[in-house]
């Protein structure tokens, strides 16, 4: 079995784009996240009323949790995605050594 340079860069290439992606879509989470709490804290501060109050923070609550769960959602496809690429190589490596189905 015969590795190329060019396999080791493109295998270099893809696992660190992987990790880029993850850090881009964790960077994106934090200033939605940051950006979505200042919005609030803004209109908390304009409140006048308990009922009012009470409503916006269950209306923050509710977006909060939402987009929580859907950044994780996609940052764990991204890790899954990564996790597939840096085993991707060793395929071929196992079929070699695994007994056909007979």
């Amino acid at each position: 079995m015969v590795i190329k340079v060019e396999e080791i860069q493109q295998y270099g290439t893809s696992l660190q784009s992987g990790v880029q992606a993850i850090a881009t879509a964790y960077g994106d989470y934090t200033k939605k996240s940051f950006e979505d709490t200042k919005s609030y804290v803004e209109k908390l501060s304009g409140v006048k009323s308990i009922d009012k109050v009470l409503e916006v923070q269950t209306e923050f609550a509710k977006s909060a949790y939402e987009t929580f769960v859907a950044e994780s959602q996609k940052i764990a496809g991204l890790y899954t995605d990564l996790a597939k690429q840096t085993f991707k190589p060793l395929e071929g490596l196992a079929s070699k050594f695994t007994p056909a189905a007979q």
